[in-house]
């Protein structure tokens, strides 16, 4: 009688005195192993698993701890700055010779089960334990979540109202190439009204000139000219 088993990954045929090498199991040299993962029995007639088959298994023997052939792992870029690389390898593996195959009563043979090195470790380490939150640091998160949001710097200046004329005096943007920030210099020259510019002399238009740095602008606007205006409304 046959068997079709799975371990680590992958299947054999195997049948009772068989020699085998297997992925790595976690078992020492002498321990008896029972593989549970059966896809397949065959003899005078063959049972096939759905997927496996309930109640066989395939029992062996660990003979020893040995290591596969070494494998070359080559790499090379051709590229301007080239470059290469060579590793060795040898695949750890276990030994074991089968003693039997069983049709059924797998469950009951108490025969310890075939685990792969790296399941059994996972298996037997205990679980981390969750770590709890900080009192202090959720206190603060919440704390965060109802204190009000203080409103943006750039929110507060867009909502503020325009800025009104001086008590008393005109709106002196109404003249042309004249802005807000001309008229604070007009402002802070002690000028407020139309008039005062309709009343301007060639002597104040030059002491204007100079002290706002206008360059030319009072004539070259016609400042005066459309004060009047305004002035008589």
């Amino acid at each position: 009688m046959f068997a079709v088993m799975k371990t680590g990954g992958k299947q054999y045929k195997v049948q009772a005195g068989d020699r085998l090498r297997v992925e790595k199991l976690a078992a020492e040299a002498g321990e008896t192993v029972q593989f549970n993962e059966i896809l397949m029995l065959g003899g005078e007639s063959a049972t096939v698993g759905v997927p496996l088959v309930s109640g066989a298994a395939v029992q062996a023997l660990v003979v020893d701890q040995v290591k596969g052939e070494k494998l070359i792992h080559f790499v090379k870029r051709r590229r301007k700055h080239s470059s290469k690389r060579k590793k060795g390898h040898r695949q750890q593996l276990t030994l074991i010779e089968v003693t039997e195959v069983l049709e059924k009563g797998a469950e009951k043979s108490g025969v310890k089960a075939a685990m792969g090195a790296g399941s059994a470790v996972a298996t037997d380490a205990p679980a981390a334990p969750a770590k709890k939150a900080a009192p202090k640091k959720a206190a603060k998160a919440e704390a965060a979540e109802e204190a009000p949001k203080p409103k943006k710097a750039k929110a507060a200046k867009a909502e503020a109202p325009a800025a009104a004329p001086a008590a008393g005096g005109d709106d002196l943007k109404a003249l042309s190439g004249v802005g807000p920030a001309l008229e604070k210099k007009l402002h802070a020259a002690g000028v407020t009204t139309f008039a005062q510019i309709a009343a301007w002399s060639d002597a104040d238009v030059a002491e204007m000139d100079e002290k706002l740095s206008f360059k030319g602008r009072i004539e070259r606007e016609g400042w005066i000219e459309q004060a009047k205006k305004l002035a008589e409304g």
